[in-house]
């Protein structure tokens, strides 16, 4: 006789690893009218506060950063790094995060694994003001390989129509304010393994005191929480968040026709991390702005009399800043002036 379990999926399993997940998600949110173990989540959909609430809806994934998560134990940190991600993409259109729910693929459930995903996403969650209302844990032998895992998320937001930050607003003369990233975030980690596959050593390279590997594995910033101080900001028109084709792929996304945001390369601030990596490739510098974030997490559209008030309320939340363009007028969307100051 053969079973489930012989054939590769693991039912009892599955259940006891569902009841491990039960603190992680109900942390005793009014808002979640049911607990793990529905078939769905029922949260209340009534927004206090807002007058014409719009909901802002986002999946997300971290890439093939997550294959070097977990092959070397950053599990709880890929959490982070899908979580953050996915609220900055909200973030930067004026939304509040108010609940996500998470995906988890895997060739053979590990219930200490699925478990500590699952806290890291609760955590990550909680830490930007949301709730984990629960999501979907699935063993698939035979798609994916024991010890294998590929992790998602999605997430609703609401921000209040008339605040909607879309850059429509955007106009000739405007500064372009770099928000620092702490390096890669979640994008061109191909590269980044394939640089360590051909050379092993590399992920031991010191790298302004820390190793290669730990460098590419700092998790993605969440801006969130400095951001809502400045939705209410008119100065503020417009935010790009800089992830997959770097500054020109995403800063283009937000401008309105005839709006060119002329970037002065010399002027950013570049981590050390992205030094290494065009080191051990022999990257060009093209190649290294379209696959980078080269150490811009987020654009920022404003006012140029803003930008002393605006530095001033970004760093009071942990974050650096500076200006790298201005907005011309003009037919393509990102110009590059100068040249990177390595």
């Amino acid at each position: 006789m053969t079973t489930y379990k012989d054939a590769g999926v693991d039912i009892d399993a599955a259940e006891s690893a569902k009841k491990s997940m039960k603190d992680s998600i109900d942390r005793g949110d009014g808002r979640v009218l049911n607990r793990l173990g529905a078939f769905a989540s029922l949260v209340d959909g009534s927004f206090p506060g807002y007058q014409e609430p719009v909901l802002v809806l986002k999946m997300e994934e971290p890439g093939t950063k997550q294959k070097l998560a977990f092959k070397h134990g950053y599990v709880r940190s890929i959490c982070f790094d899908t979580i953050n991600h996915l609220i900055n993409d909200i973030a930067v259109m004026g939304a509040v995060p108010h609940y996500a729910q998470d995906l988890i693929i895997c060739g053979k459930l590990e219930e200490d694994v699925v478990t500590e995903i699952v806290q890291g996403f609760a955590d990550a969650c909680e830490e930007q003001g949301c709730v984990l209302t629960g999501g979907e844990t699935t063993e698939q032998p035979g798609v994916l390989e024991p010890g294998t895992y590929a992790l998602g998320a999605s997430v609703i937001g609401i921000v209040e129509k008339s605040k909607i930050i879309d850059g429509s607003s955007i106009e000739e003369g405007n500064s372009v304010l770099a928000i620092a990233s702490n390096g890669l975030h979640t994008n061109g980690y191909t590269l980044a393994r394939t640089l360590m596959d051909r050379n092993p050593d590399l992920a031991e390279k010191d790298i302004d005191g820390t190793s290669y590997l730990d460098a590419i594995m700092q998790p993605h910033t969440c801006y969130f929480k400095a951001l809502r101080g400045l939705f209410d900001d008119d100065r503020l028109h417009g935010l790009a968040h800089i992830t997959g084709g770097g500054m020109e792929g995403n800063i283009n996304r937000i401008l309105p026709d005839g709006m060119t945001a002329a970037i002065d390369l010399g002027t950013i601030q570049i981590p050390p991390i992205f030094r290494a990596i065009k080191e051990a490739g022999t990257v060009t510098d093209s190649e290294m702005l379209r696959t980078f974030n080269m150490g811009v997490g987020i654009a920022a559209v404003i006012d140029d009399a803003a930008v002393q008030d605006i530095q001033t309320h970004l760093e009071k939340h942990g974050h650096r800043s500076f200006i790298i363009g201005t907005i011309k007028k003009g037919t393509k969307p990102v110009v590059f002036e100068g040249t990177l100051g390595w």
